[in-house]
């Protein structure tokens, strides 16, 4: 008798551990096919909008002469783009796109290429320009789709936006002024430093003590000052921004 109720207990154990077992996979399961097909579905949405590898968006983001023909759009929320963007890409969170188009009119005639995490957001977007009368759209591939984008983390802002802070006047803000001393000497942001970026050794003695520092680089297409940009990140600073639109291509009233 006693070893009936002993097999009884054994067997009822199994059971529920065999079924909790069973339970659990297929949540598993369930999950994993749920997220696969929702990557599937953004990556499979229907567009008519051009298309461009991750290599090639890749090597235009390392060309420097090759990225001064697009604006690249990085649609990701604020806080996934400060951990890490394209070189020379701005950020537009899609959650407020529509809001801000107006800020890049001045680019409707040039090439514009979105990202995000796959491309759901990035064929949204172009739909959204499309609407408002931009023609050169194309879509790559998401930082979840193409793995092997190189990052940068100091923000990039178009010359418009730029000319903004320099008219806000605000205390505190940083400027450091990439181009030759020649052409600093004839203007520049009010109180910037001129740094050479081909010379960056004992720039730190320049600049502000605090690493949170609001600081921004231009010059005079947006690549030397990416240098000098990357330079105070690996420095430590937090609140870096490059200005993209150099001197040769907005006229700023400094």
């Amino acid at each position: 008798m006693k070893l009936q109720k002993i097999l009884a207990v054994i067997i009822a154990v199994s059971v529920v551990f065999v079924g909790c077992s069973s339970k659990t996979e297929n949540t598993n399961t369930s999950s994993g096919e749920h997220n696969h097909s929702s990557h599937n579905h953004a990556s499979d949405k229907q567009h008519d909008f051009k298309e461009i590898s991750g290599e090639e968006l890749q090597n235009i983001q390392l060309d420097d002469k090759e990225k001064e023909k697009y604006l690249v759009i990085d649609t990701r929320a604020k806080e996934e783009y400060a951990k890490g963007h394209l070189k020379h890409a701005i950020n537009i969170p899609f959650k407020v796109f529509k809001e801000h188009i107006s800020s890049i009119e001045s680019f409707k005639d040039k090439a514009i290429i979105l990202y995000c995490h796959g491309k759901s957001m990035s064929i949204d977007a172009a739909t959204m320009l499309k609407d408002a009368g931009f023609t050169n759209l194309t879509v790559a591939p998401g930082v979840m789709e193409y793995k092997d984008y190189k990052f940068v983390q100091f923000a990039s802002i178009i010359g418009s936006d730029f000319q903004s802070v320099l008219e806000s006047n605000r205390d505190g803000v940083f400027y450091i002024d990439a181009r030759e001393e020649k052409d600093f000497n004839a203007g520049h942001a009010k109180d910037a430093i001129s740094v050479n970026s081909k010379a960056l050794d004992g720039i730190e003695a320049k600049l502000p003590t605090d690493k949170n520092a609001e600081i921004y680089t231009y010059c005079y297409s947006g690549n030397r000052s990416a240098v000098v940009a990357q330079k105070l990140v690996d420095l430590g600073y937090t609140n870096v921004t490059n200005v993209l639109d150099g001197t040769k291509e907005f006229e700023y009233k400094f």
